[in-house]
């Protein structure tokens, strides 16, 4: 509606930071783009997520995360070996682009510096980066992500492949199921893989000239795990982990999400966080990722409920008189 219209241009005055995630064009339309905002605040800045970004063949099109899981190669480097290609367990490229978006949320505080300095906001395009500023993709972040796989292939002609849980240049390094779940741990040297064969009392894979070297096990990987497979299937879990505790290797059980959030390192590091919810009384959620040393970060609020700070914002920030926001909620404009 043209109040709505008027209602983000006023917002846009008074921010610092507008993140929008609409197709390519259609905010410039309403006069809602980075060029027409700008004017009336030229420190914003102003973030865009696309799927395909703003032009090209695909721009128009819609992104989504499976979507993009697909078509920028991740699903075909994901799965098992002799299987289907898979997607990740969470939603990784809406959260490595936008949602919450570790390239979004980076590029935005880099955007904050330069304003710093600067004294200017503006447009931020992680693909481009140059006078358009910076707009994220979908597509190219997930690119992007392919990191040393996508490397491979450019530099040296190598096709990704799907590993399962098992490692290109590292064996053994993946998981292995016990009697009663699974376990994964990696020898990520000679040494290594000598310690756990002999706890695992095989000296002889140890000594055995075609298992010696790290090389010689990628070589020989489909005769190496099928009996390093058999060995752990005769015991439990937690058997095999106070096996491995011992040797100085990298190990872990496989756990489901209650073992997770129960486990005493997420525990000590406070990762779970009782909140008071308005409406939904006490509620569990996953705490800051990241610790600070002087400035401790901690969960101020609850999530809030839609439209919760609807008045406070356009009430105390934009001046608009209540009996206004009443009349935006009853007409559909907020």
């Amino acid at each position: 509606s043209r109040e709505g219209v008027e209602i983000i241009k006023r917002l846009a005055v008074v921010s610092d930071v507008i993140v929008e995630n609409y197709i390519p064009g259609k905010l410039d339309q309403l006069g809602l783009g980075y060029t027409e905002l700008s004017k009336s605040n030229p420190k914003l800045i102003y973030a865009s997520i696309t799927g395909y970004g703003p032009t090209g063949p695909y721009a128009q099109r819609a992104g989504y995360d499976v979507i993009i899981e697909a078509e920028a190669g991740l699903m075909h480097i994901t799965g098992e070996p002799d299987g289907n290609p898979v997607k990740v367990g969470v939603a990784i490229t809406d959260m490595v682009t936008g949602n919450p978006g570790l390239y979004t949320h980076g590029a935005i505080m880099a955007a904050l510096l330069a304003r710093s300095k600067s004294g200017v906001g503006q447009k931020i395009d992680a693909s481009l980066l140059v006078r358009t500023g910076i707009m994220f993709h979908h597509n190219e972040c997930q690119v992007a992500t392919l990191a040393n796989i996508g490397h491979s292939h450019l530099i040296g002609g190598l096709e990704g492949k799907r590993w399962g849980t098992a490692h290109a240049s590292i064996v053994p390094y993946q998981v292995f199921e016990t009697s009663d779940g699974f376990v994964v741990f990696g020898a990520g040297n000679d040494k290594q893989y000598q310690k756990v064969m002999t706890a695992l009392g095989r000296t002889d894979l140890a000594e055995k000239e075609k298992f010696k070297t790290n090389s010689l096990r990628v070589e020989h990987r489909n005769e190496l795990i099928p009996i390093i497979q058999e060995i752990f299937l005769k015991h439990c879990t937690d058997y095999w982990l106070k096996i491995l505790e011992p040797l100085g290797v990298p190990f872990a059980p496989v756990n489901n999400l209650q073992q997770t959030f129960a486990h005493p390192q997420v525990i000590h590091r406070n990762m779970v966080q009782d909140i008071d919810h308005p409406k939904s009384g006490k509620v569990k959620l996953i705490g800051p990722a990241v610790k600070y040393s002087d400035t401790p970060a901690t969960i101020r609020q609850p999530p809030p409920t839609l439209g919760q700070h609807n008045s406070e914002v356009l009430e105390d920030l934009l001046n608009y008189r209540s009996s206004d926001v009443e009349r935006f909620k009853n007409e559909g404009i907020i």
